[in-house]
Parts: structure tokens; C-alpha cells; sequence
């Protein structure tokens, strides 16, 4: 991307701050990202919900950048002090989180629904080295039908991946059964009260979910959640207003 929002309402911090699912057709957009301020940007206006291929392929294809690059802060803040294994990105877009864990010493697995995504990825794990590159392995799936495997990776982590309900369901089940024993499951999403805010969140509820919903879905039995909360950060809305937004933020750990 240029320095020009695609849609009105960005926000601050330097993150990547990816939005799967919340499309409403190629005018707005809920992927959205600049990637000259690392922010995102949305319509605001109810529209189309896709999660599909050939959508995803468009939106990244309508620019040589979508993302900054740089990692979502969440995850820097959550994992920066574990130890290094193997990493599941989640919907990683043009991996500004994968190459991140990767040059920690992390074996990342990143996937997502576009190929044209994944090929930056690749791209850009080759420019950062070959130590980088040999740690970072894509795989375009679909979350709502890919078989992730039973306990595989020691952190499991997605970004503003935004999904309907019962595909969100799904997902989350996936995600958590691939978490090795003593892993740690990271979800940060747009919370719901970003509705009532002048970010120009889309009028879409059903597309946002608060911590409870994420905790909701692991056994209690078998997981420690330590972080579950709706974290403020600050944001500058389409008039230029300075306000604060939250995300739904959940790092769980399942037990050994």
C-alpha cells in the first residue's frame, strides 16, 4: 500500500493488525491494512461477508502491500518471553507475525486462505535470510476444514481473523486441539465495543466475539488461561479524533 487509507478509520501502534473475515466488497474492506502506517481500515457500512478464496486473492492482489511488515503487538507482548518451538499462524496474510516468531527461533507453519499472501510470505522470509527462511513453512488452507492435527505445535496464534459464528466455532476447536500439552493458544480480535465507537468498525455484531466466547470453548480441565480481556489501545478515527478501542485478547495454556 501508499500512505492512502483505503476506507476511513485507522488505527494506531505499528501492527499489522489483520482483520480476516470482515469483508464488505473491495470499496471497504475488513483485511484491511496500510501498509505505510502499519494501521487497517474499514467501510463502515454493512456489506458482503465473504470467506472465500477468490476474495482474499483479489485483496491482495489490488496491491503489491497490504501490511506493514511488523509484527501485531499482542503477540510481541504474549510471547516475547517464551521459549522457541513450533508455531501455528493462523489467516498470517503477509506474515509480518510468522517472520517475527521465526527470527526468535521459532518453526513456523503459516497459513492462510490466499496463495497470493503466502507467496510474500515466502518472498519476504527469503529477504530476511536463509536462517529465516529455513524456519518459515506456508500452507494455504481453510481454517473451517483444515485438520491442524492433535497437539502439534507449542503456540497456536491468529490475529483479527473475523468469522461468522459457526464458522468461528470451528475454528477455535481446530486451533486449540493443536496445541501440544504445556502450548500456549493466542486469539486477538476487534472486540464488540468497537461498535459503539467512531472507529467505523462494520455494523456486522455477529463477526465479533469478546474473551468469554474464546474461553468458553476450551475444557477447563485441561486449560490455564492467564490473559483474557478486552485490552484498550489508542486510535485516531476517521474525523481525526483520538480515542481508545479495544481488543479481545486470550493466551491460554494447556496444561501438560
Amino acid at each position: 500500500m501508499t500512505g492512502q487509507d483505503e476506507a476511513a478509520g485507522r488505527s494506531r501502534g505499528g501492527d499489522d493488525e489483520e482483520e480476516r473475515g470482515m469483508a464488505q466488497g473491495h470499496s471497504g474492506h475488513g483485511h484491511g491494512g496500510d501498509a505505510a502506517h502499519g494501521g487497517h481500515a474499514h467501510g463502515g457500512d454493512p456489506g458482503e461477508v465473504r470467506h472465500d478464496r477468490e476474495f482474499w486473492e483479489d485483496r491482495y492482489r489490488s496491491a503489491p502491500q497490504v501490511w506493514s511488515g511488523r509484527p501485531n503487538r499482542p503477540l510481541v507482548d504474549e510471547v516475547g518471553d517464551l521459549a522457541p518451538g513450533r508455531a501455528l499462524d493462523v489467516a498470517c496474510g503477509e506474515g509480518g507475525d510468522a517472520l517475527w516468531l521465526a527470527g526468535r527461533g521459532w518453526a513456523v507453519t503459516a497459513v492462510d486462505l490466499a496463495q497470493t499472501a503466502l507467496d510474500r510470505v515466502e518472498a519476504a522470509a527469503a529477504e530476511a535470510g536463509p536462517e529465516v527462511a529455513a524456519r518459515v513453512r506456508t500452507e494455504r488452507v481453510d481454517i473451517a476444514t483444515w485438520d491442524a492435527g492433535d497437539g502439534t505445535y507449542d503456540l497456536v496464534t491468529t490475529h483479527f481473523l473475523h468469522l461468522p459464528p459457526e464458522v468461528r466455532t470451528v475454528a477455535f476447536a481446530r486451533m486449540s486441539r493443536a496445541v501440544a500439552p504445556g502450548g500456549t493458544l493466542l486469539v486477538v480480535a476487534h472486540h464488540a465495543s468497537d461498535l459503539r465507537t467512531t472507529i467505523g468498525r462494520p455494523d456486522l455484531p455477529e463477526l465479533f466475539f469478546d474473551p468469554e466466547e474464546v474461553v468458553a470453548a476450551l475444557d477447563p480441565g485441561a486449560w490455564d488461561v492467564p490473559v483474557a480481556e478486552a485490552r484498550p489501545r489508542p486510535a485516531t478515527d476517521p474525523d481525526g479524533r483520538e480515542i481508545t478501542i479495544r481488543d479481545t485478547v486470550v493466551r491460554a495454556v494447556r496444561r501438560r
